[in-house]
């Protein structure tokens, strides 16, 4: 009698152990603990906002002890917002952005240019070049301003809103993070576009730019909180009360007469409000784009 043996199908191994899971319990801490941290950051700009709607005589009147009305106004007054336009704000924050505005156009363009040529063109010095942009932005402006200030002076741009964008359009970070962009952008596009004969400018305009938004965007923004918070420069450059911007506006609300903390806490309000909006609408971009460029260079 034959027997039939049966072949048994042969296996790659063990099979793999199950993921382990995470423990209920480790998980509740994980989340108390971010939540914990995240009221920590949010509590002095609740602070801050509830201080701008209630009246100045209860600003610093509930903060010993801490209490309920510490984090909650006991009446609404907006009398700190009527003071604040009345000191004519409104002409500072159109300054802010006037300045922004145009820093983030010129800068975008400058920017991104010199970041394509860092990254695509091959030229003697590359390397040295991009080394002391990256040192540039290690620089803290504020050890700069005074000479700086000096140069536009015998330039004559005091007072201009030349003068006031200049020094933001160039920024060394803005130019790192699209050069490592850059990098990511297959090299073959580019040598199939100059095939075809279109030219380096052609290729930056028609291939890079298009595929580079989260970058711009990530570049943009590091160009508008840079310019729209600047005060030392503006403040240096700027004395004129016709050229003021925002954050030079609200500093002048602590004068000798004494500190009007109402005003100064409504001008923090407005002035933080637009770039907070702004951040939590481009996050995504902007963390695509740290994470896009952060390995590359």
């Amino acid at each position: 009698m034959s027997t039939q043996t049966r072949q048994r199908p042969a296996t790659a191994g063990p099979p793999a152990p199950p993921a382990p899971r995470r423990k209920p319990s480790r998980r509740i801490g994980t989340v108390l603990l971010g939540s914990v941290i995240a009221v920590l950051f949010v509590l002095p700009l609740w602070w801050a906002a509830v201080s701008a709607l209630r009246p100045q005589r209860e600003t610093f009147a509930t903060i010993s002890p801490v209490s309920l009305w510490t984090l909650l106004p006991r009446s609404l007054d907006l009398g700190n917002f009527a003071r604040l336009f009345d000191a004519e704000f409104g002409r500072a924050l159109l300054n802010s952005t006037i300045v922004t505005v145009l820093t983030l156009v010129a800068g975008l363009a400058i920017c991104a240019t010199a970041a394509f040529a860092l990254a695509v063109l091959q030229f003697p010095g590359r390397g040295v070049i991009f080394a002391v942009m990256v040192v540039s932005f290690l620089i803290p402006f504020d050890a700069i301003a005074i000479p700086l200030m000096s140069i536009f002076r015998d330039a004559r741009l005091e007072n201009t809103y030349l003068a006031l964008v200049l020094p933001g359009v160039g920024n060394g970070f803005a130019v790192f993070l699209l050069r490592g962009f850059f990098q990511g952008v297959p090299y073959d596009l580019a040598e199939a576009a100059r095939v075809e004969g279109l030219g380096w400018w052609g290729v930056f305009w028609r291939i890079y730019l298009p595929l580079s938004r989260p970058a711009l965007i990530g570049a943009g923004l590091i160009l508008f909180v840079f310019q729209w918070q600047a005060y030392l420069w503006p403040l240096l450059i700027a004395p004129d009360p016709n050229m003021t911007v925002a954050p030079v506006a609200i500093a002048q609300f602590a004068g000798q007469q004494g500190v009007d903390f109402g005003a100064i806490f409504a001008g923090t309000v407005l002035t933080a409000l637009v770039p907070l909006l702004i951040l939590l609408f481009f996050q995504r971009y902007f963390t695509q784009s740290v994470s896009s460029s952060g390995v590359k260079g």
